[in-house]
């Protein structure tokens, strides 16, 4: 890879260029964290009770890339994502992934992780399990029923909404316009319909698994036998589900934290749940920007969901296109618009990734030829770099625009092949820095690889052309170079381009 620290410095940017839209203002906004040097990013995780799916998948891939481009910017960025491993859906996997509750989690979390680095995500600093976190969220109940926030009812915790005036602000509510929250048995020991479980009491009832359990699965009564409870000032019982995030990212960013990112779902009740809870408790702001990621919806535009049985699983679809034309998928349409998984949608990721890397690969070649060359100047490459450059840099200060992101990149590959067409000598200076903004931005901020480090072709398309190319190397190898030639024309026909290296033969599938 090409050093490019030098086009930081050339490039005229700001990072008060960056401004978010904020779902608690309803605005965009200049983003400005705490800390001039620091962001703290916390990101809803998953419930460890199904394998990742697509509409998982895109929350991670825009988050990814938001981290990236803090980074670029120069932010230390501090990055927590939590799991959710203790939950009745959870509950309900007993016996189909895991013996016990936390068996269970442990194998849908072995998944998740694996997904994960399939899809060429950054690390997170910390993955935090609520089942690791209950004294603290113990801590965090405790305090909020001694400030009057909340209020105890045969050993479970609830948080009184009455007492925090601000409830409703996030999801833009009024108090009488919110419907009940919980169960139908909680609501007769509530003050308020709208209050919300801080602790449960006791365990998991079956009846509260019966609805998620799938077959093969341990029976309800069976099932909740092996669920967790813990001891606390209240008796024995179980954490509610809002209150595991503000506890872990209090615990491991700190009770302010600049950017909350979550899916549109979460909106309410968890995410208004999480304001009221955390600055009830500390009486200061719990998150300065709330950005949320848009559904990603099925072919029949219902949201892609584990619940409605309508998604495709990360690992399903990397095996079928390859890690990046996925991210590519996720990436075209930013992560706050309409984005629907569609063959279409798919064949045109698989185009735009296809033209960035060949772009990118021709570049190279041309660079490392014979025909480039010091002196020979293209002052329409030149431009095309810098306008690429600046268009991509406005594309994710525009609310991480992850559209407008390859949009530019797009338009510096059309100008590469407009450079390698037109001239029998090629600008090696800009080519360069056609291949360094392209390392730069498509590979270390939209995650993408384009070169040397490109996945290999893979799915059963790419396992019959192997197998073809094992039949030419064998008929080569016999010396029936006729024969071998009419298969390498047959695959080219198709839309694959075979190539010859000392370590026996590649190909790309258009």
């Amino acid at each position: 890879m090409r050093d490019i620290a030098g086009f930081k410095r050339t490039l005229a940017y700001s990072r008060v260029m960056l401004r978010v839209t904020n779902t608690l203002t309803g605005e965009q906004e200049p983003f400005e964290p705490a800390d001039s040097e620091t962001v703290l990013l916390y990101y809803c995780g998953l419930t460890t009770s199904d394998p990742p799916h697509l509409g998982h998948a895109r929350g991670w891939v825009h988050v990814d890339v938001m981290h990236r481009w803090l980074d670029w910017l120069g932010y230390d960025v501090r990055h927590v994502e939590n799991f959710t491993d203790i939950n009745e859906k959870i509950v309900a996997r007993v016996g189909e992934a895991g013996s016990d509750e936390a068996g269970a989690a442990r194998s849908y979390i072995a998944e998740i992780i694996a997904a994960m680095r399939a899809l060429n995500l950054r690390r997170a600093d910390v993955y935090p399990r609520v089942s690791e976190h209950v004294p603290e969220i113990i801590e965090l109940v405790e305090k909020l029923r001694e400030q009057g926030y909340a209020y105890e009812a045969n050993g479970s915790v609830y948080f009184d909404v009455t007492a925090f005036p601000a409830y409703g602000e996030l999801s833009n509510q009024s108090l009488e316009e919110i419907e009940s929250q919980g169960e139908p048995e909680e609501r007769a020991e509530k003050q308020h319909p709208a209050d919300f479980a801080l602790w449960k009491a006791g365990g998991v009832d079956p009846s509260a698994v019966a609805d998620h359990r799938h077959d093969g699965a341990a029976s309800p009564e069976a099932a909740v036998a092996g669920a967790r409870t813990w001891d606390s000032p209240w008796g024995e019982g179980r954490p509610g589900w809002h209150v595991e995030c503000s506890a872990m990212s209090m615990t491991h960013l700190d009770e302010t934290i600049d950017i909350h990112v979550g899916g549109q779902d979460l909106v309410f009740p968890h995410h208004e749940n999480e304001i009221a809870q955390s600055e009830a408790a500390t009486g200061d702001r719990f998150a300065r920007y709330w950005l949320h990621v848009r559904l990603l919806e099925a072919a029949d535009d219902e949201k892609m969901s584990s619940s409605l049985g309508n998604f495709e699983t990360v690992g399903e679809a990397v095996d079928r296109y390859g890690a990046d034309v996925v991210r590519t998928f996720l990436l075209q349409t930013a992560y706050d618009s309409r984005a629907a998984y569609t063959p279409a949608a798919i064949e045109e990721a698989q185009a735009r990734y296809e033209r960035l890397k060949r772009g990118y690969e021709r570049a190279e070649r041309a660079a490392d030829s014979v025909d480039a060359y010091a002196t020979a100047t293209d002052e329409r490459l030149r431009e095309a770099v810098t306008t690429a450059r600046e268009s991509f840099v406005a594309g994710l200060n525009d609310d991480f625009n992850t559209r407008r992101g390859l949009a530019a990149l797009e338009e510096l590959v059309s100008a590469v092949n407009a450079h390698v067409d037109e001239r029998d000598r090629y600008d090696y200076a800009n080519l360069e820095r056609a291949i360094a903004t392209l390392d730069e931005f498509g590979g270390g901020v939209l995650g993408l690889r384009l070169g040397v480090d490109a996945e290999p072709e893979s799915g059963p398309a790419a396992d019959l052309v192997e197998l073809v190319l094992e039949v030419r190397e064998q008929e080569r190898a016999a010396g029936n170079y006729d024969r071998a030639d009419r298969l390498r024309a047959k695959l080219e026909g198709l839309g694959v381009e075979v190539e010859d290296t000392d370590d026996g033969p590649t190909f790309r599938m258009e």
